[in-house]
């Protein structure tokens, strides 16, 4: 599954520009314009990185990002804030309220996707790597394939992604609602109990023999791997 970033800049021809290089890259983009409207966005979905103008209507870049790092959910959110203050006083500002890099406009569009790069890897190599692995369960993103004991699984295509987006986690409970952002898509409508019986099918797909089950149900929250 792609890593997925969202872009807040109120400049239409920047915003159109980012989403173009992003989406070329492979990301998943969804671009806002108004930071208070970002802010309820964020509410409801975390993306794997932000890329966050300094100056923006409805509520300011800086603020947004002082409140983002306030929240369990988002205080360890990657953070790229763009904004026209070069001065030295203004990025150390910005960085000291939470932000994890900085440029300043116009910047170098290589050079901003060479930052995403670098901090994707850095705070979730799973992320980008072709290769997921757990124990003794590997999956691979490029074949579309998956094995457990050298032993290779047969899974449906939204198993396969249930599986992937767990695997980019271990350890992180997800509720049924996120994981149908998630793998389904936020513009699908199904229920929870679709998010169960996928699960039980996966379930039933990865635990060959006497296997111990990667998957674990957290009673009133969600599911969990590892």
């Amino acid at each position: 599954m792609a890593p997925k970033i969202t872009v807040v800049e109120d400049e239409e021809a920047l915003s159109v520009l980012l989403r173009y290089n992003l989406e070329a890259e492979g990301y998943v983009v969804e671009t806002i314009a108004r930071g208070d409207e970002a802010e309820i966005a964020l509410r409801e979905k975390v993306p794997d990185l932000l890329i966050l103008d300094w100056m923006l209507p409805g509520l300011s870049g800086i603020e947004l990002c002082r409140r983002l790092r306030a929240r369990r959910e988002t205080e360890i959110l990657p953070i790229i804030m763009l904004t026209a203050r070069g001065e030295e006083s203004e990025r150390v500002r910005g960085l000291a309220t939470g932000a994890d890099d900085y440029m300043v406009k116009p910047f170098s569009t290589p050079e901003l996707l060479a930052r995403i790069k670098a901090m994707l890897r850095r705070v979730n190599p799973s992320l980008l790597s072709h290769v997921l692995s757990f124990g003794d369960l590997k999956l691979d993103r490029e074949q579309h394939r998956v094995f457990r004991k050298e032993r290779e699984l047969k899974l449906g295509p939204t198993e396969f992604r249930l599986l992937e987006f767990l695997m980019q986690s271990p350890g992180r409970v997800f509720s049924r609602g996120q994981l149908l952002d998630n793998v389904w898509g936020a513009d699908i409508y199904v229920d929870d109990r679709t998010v169960d019986v996928h699960v039980g099918r996966l379930r039933k797909a990865i635990n060959i023999g006497r296997s111990i089950d990667p998957i674990r149900t957290v009673r009133g929250a969600g599911y969990s791997f590892g």
